[in-house]
């Protein structure tokens, strides 16, 4: 579309802080360029909407600057920092019509009603609502609605779209449909956009970095696939990736480094060959790939991942678990990434 602003996003030490001390958001600082896709991805409560909803404004910063095309904007009002919020719940207008949900922000900015036709035109046809315009809210399925409310964030041409978990109240099979379509019209359109999902999956797909959050902080900054081959720490090596990365009891160092290995890489051994010895719970096979869960000494679980329905042995079976040294992970008592385990001395 003409006219369309990219922006860079510049948060430099934000945190957040309630009343009593609550730590919500801690010490987060990241460049976002131009164009860029950044996903900020975490568990329910750390704090990955209360740091989108600062750079919206819908939040006070007690520490810290937000800028936006290398504006600070931390005293603006949310409608003068030229961004577009997407949510979950729609935040349709129920008595207009798909295009006054559309049309109304531009009226209230003043627009031509040609330059609103126009706006609101093109981008019903990018989103294939062009037969539903005169439709309510409540005759759209939620597919559509959620459609109408990016629609909506398109015409105004902002300088970044913030999304807030807009996935979260579609169906599985629709929420996969409606993630390419996100990312082929940020692509397509070059928005500068920070996306807030608890879904790894959706982090994975969508980002071209994501920021891991865990307790208000940024565990680790990266693109998905550096983040899921080099996790920087424990949480980050267990919260990404489906089945998680498996933690077993490390047999060739200090007790106090875990070894970290993530499903596809675990092999099925006889039981004297293996890094550890488990026995086999349960097998789930899924079609292209069989996951098998197997209960270890110290009564955790690990899984293994592998392709299509290759010959495995039965439940209740003693087997061992082994990995190429190059897909071990080692993490200390502090939880961070470790690159050599054996300078890690156990305390005495």
């Amino acid at each position: 579309m003409s006219g369309w602003q990219l922006a860079e996003i510049s948060l430099q030490s934000v945190c957040k802080t309630y009343l009593g001390g609550i730590q919500a958001v801690r010490d987060i600082s990241v460049e976002i360029d131009d164009g860029e896709f950044i996903v900020l991805v975490g568990p329910s409560g750390c704090g990955k909407s209360t740091l989108l909803r600062m750079i919206a404004g819908l939040e006070l910063i007690t520490e810290g600057d937000v800028f936006i095309k290398g504006n600070r904007v931390n005293d603006l009002e949310p409608a003068d920092r030229d961004i577009a919020m997407v949510f979950q719940n729609y935040a349709l207008y129920p008595h207009m019509s798909v295009y006054g949900n559309m049309a109304y922000g531009l009226k209230i900015a003043g627009l031509s009603k040609a330059e609103i036709d126009e706006r609101v035109q093109k981008t019903a046809s990018m989103l294939e609502l062009d037969g539903m315009l005169e439709r309510k809210p409540r005759q759209l399925s939620g597919g559509q609605r959620q459609r109408v409310a990016m629609g909506r964030a398109i015409v105004r041409e902002p300088a970044a779209f913030l999304f807030d978990e807009p996935l979260s109240n579609l169906d599985a099979k629709l929420r996969v449909q409606m993630r390419i379509e996100i990312k082929s019209l940020q692509r397509s359109l070059g928005i500068t956009s920070l996306y807030v999902t608890h879904d790894q999956v959706e982090a994975m797909t969508l980002a071209d970095r994501m920021i891991v959050m865990n307790n208000g902080q940024a565990e680790q900054i990266g693109r998905p696939l550096d983040v899921y081959e080099q996790p920087a720490s424990r949480f980050v090596a267990g919260f990404i990736g489906s089945p998680p990365m498996n933690f077993l009891p490390n047999p060739r160092g200090p007790s106090n480094i875990a070894l970290g290995i993530r499903p596809e890489h675990l092999t099925i051994t006889a039981p004297d060959d293996g890094l550890v010895t488990g026995t086999i719970t349960m097998i789930e096979p899924l079609g292209a790939e069989t996951l098998t869960y197997l209960r270890l000494p110290d009564a955790t679980m690990a899984i293994v991942r592998t392709e299509g329905e290759k010959p495995l042995p039965a439940l209740g079976d003693q087997v061992g678990l082994t990995a190429e040294p190059r897909y071990h992970h080692y993490f200390g008592e502090d939880g961070r990434r470790v690159s050599d385990p054996s300078s890690h001395h156990q305390p005495s």
